[in-house]
């Protein structure tokens, strides 16, 4: 059985502000060390629950995080930037199930740690077939693609309440910490943090599975963008429509080409 983990930063425990996870700052670097062994928790947990081909994607910023030297030895590891698919790097037909560990709420999601869609200075909501989707709904639909179902869901409470109603109940999720605000949580610690993300990706390969992910074609990518200048640059694209002064949209044969939409209209902005 293979099982694809894809792991962000801004929900790992522990984790509450821009510092914690910009490579810039001091803190960072104990983070990294934090993330690491946090996805080596939901790695034992897979291998615990039946898993026999671990592969990990590294998915925060220009993804080159997750320390290999510390990384279980039964994994291995996607990392570098950009890549094919960005933060689900390395799904396709062959794998079994993904987990996303350490994922963070949408953009303009309330007492949420460091909530965002993509880029928090460009993105103010990202909208897919006319759904509002965050990072997680976004990695979903990739994943769904391809048939591969969302199993494991781990960050703060708001992102896997945010899993749960897009997934259903079969997901199985993880919320490491209960935000005040954006900036501030109650967090388990990191033992706890690990042990809950152990014995709950055990249990996600055991099933019952989520449905995966499907949106019908064609795909419809709407990027409300933060200025009007953003949209303006972004509406340059071949085939954009701007809809609005801040809103632009792109239509992709599947999901994967309206993923590659949104990058390009990023780009420009």
């Amino acid at each position: 059985m293979k099982i694809l983990i894809s792991v962000d930063m801004e929900g790992i425990a522990g984790v509450t502000c821009w510092d914690d996870v910009d490579d810039t700052k001091p803190a960072y670097e104990r983070f990294r060390k934090v993330m690491t062994d946090e996805v080596n928790a939901a790695v034992e947990g897979a291998l615990e629950g039946g898993a026999t081909d671990v592969l990990v994607n590294d998915s925060h910023d220009r993804m080159r995080n997750v320390l290999i030297e510390e990384l279980h030895p039964k994994a291995e590891l996607v990392s570098g930037y950009p890549k094919p698919l960005g933060m689900m790097c390395g799904v396709d037909a062959s794998v079994d199930l993904a987990f996303l560990i350490g994922y963070h709420a949408k953009a303009g999601t309330p007492e949420a740690i460091l909530d965002h869609t993509w880029s928090s200075s460009r993105v103010y909501a990202l909208h897919i077939n006319g759904q509002e989707l965050g990072e997680t709904g976004l990695c979903a639909a990739l994943a769904g693609h391809f048939g591969v179902a969302v199993a494991l869901v781990t960050g703060d409470r708001a992102v896997t309440e945010e899993a749960q109603a897009l997934l259903g109940p079969d997901l199985q999720t993880v919320a490491v910490k209960d935000a005040y605000g954006r900036s501030s949580a109650r967090c388990l610690s990191h033992r706890e943090a690990h042990a809950r993300v152990r014995t709950t990706a055990q249990a996600a390969v055991g099933g019952p599975w989520p449905k995966p992910l499907a949106i019908e074609p064609p795909i419809s990518v709407g990027i409300q963008f933060m200025t009007s200048l953003h949209a303006e640059n972004a509406a340059a694209l071949p085939g954009a429509q701007r809809v609005s002064g801040r809103r632009v949209d792109w239509v992709g044969e599947d999901v994967t080409m309206a993923y590659r939409g949104m990058l390009a209209m990023l780009a420009l902005a």
